[in-house]
């Protein structure tokens, strides 16, 4: 990924001093890694659907737990297995999405405006409900741009990692209960996935071939370029981003201290 320089020149807005950007470009790079590898995962989950929840419904959560994926396989896994593994790839991509909020404040909301549209009303929304009740809304919906917009308020470490765990562990009990509630069609789903094995795996291989493809014609980048190009992208998305990169030589232009969805969420 691109080393963007991440001194700030002298800050565009002010919620620059309040959200300072990234340490320096390991850690930046470590955490930007850190979501291609879940994104990259949930691409071979769904590609290898068919065969994975058929044969290894346990590592089929372990590289995607969302819910659908969880519901499906919930009854071939043990209470400790599926609560365990679902519980930690659910909680892996909220701390790095927490600090990339910390780190780019509104920048990082508006880029998740931009490159996904339909949670556009939702992080307008969350701005309300976080100054009544932010604590409740992340254990309610622990999801990604709920992470995001708790990290750009700079809300304190450690009641966002106990309300993430409880709101998720919720999240995770909820899903198990329908899951044996609805046990009857959700396991003729799994026979008919089990009985078309084959057929189905080239079906879902083209299937993900097809999205990246469209998302590529389609926005110029896939997911996993808009997060090795997130500064990029926050720097043009600034208000007086192009002035400033005018008027800058030192190569520091278009650097902003301010910012699928990781697949399983």
């Amino acid at each position: 990924m691109p080393d963007v320089p991440l001194s700030d020149p002298g800050g565009h807005v002010d919620s620059v001093r309040a959200h300072p950007g990234p340490p320096n470009r390991r850690v930046r790079n470590l955490v930007i890694g850190a979501l291609v590898t879940l994104v990259l995962a949930g691409y071979v989950a769904a590609g290898l659907l068919s065969y994975l929840l058929t044969e290894h419904p346990l590592v089929f959560i372990g590289l995607s737990s969302s819910n659908r994926n969880l519901a499906l396989a919930s009854a071939d896994l043990s209470v400790w297995s599926f609560y365990l593994v679902a519980l930690v790839r659910l909680l892996a991509p909220d701390p790095l999405f927490f600090l990339l909020g910390r780190w780019y404040g509104d920048g990082a909301v508006r880029w998740m405006e931009r490159k996904s549209p339909s949670y556009g009303q939702l992080l307008r929304q969350l701005e309300r409900w976080f100054e009544k009740a932010r604590y409740l809304v992340v254990v309610i919906a622990p999801n990604n741009p709920v992470c995001l917009f708790a990290g750009a308020s700079t809300m304190a470490w450690a009641p966002f990692l106990v309300a993430n765990v409880v709101g998720t562990i919720g999240r995770l009990v909820l899903i198990r209960l329908f899951s044996s509630a609805f046990e009857n069609p959700l396991g003729a789903v799994r026979g008919f996935i089990g009985d078309y094995q084959q057929p189905l795996l080239v079906v879902s291989l083209a299937l993900v071939a097809f999205s990246i493809w469209s998302e590529r014609r389609g926005g110029g980048r896939d997911r996993i370029g808009d997060l090795v190009h997130l500064e990029d992208d926050i720097g043009q998305g600034e208000p007086g981003a192009e002035g400033d990169r005018e008027g800058d030589d030192d190569g520091t232009a278009g650097r902003t201290a301010g910012p699928d969805r990781v697949e399983g969420e």
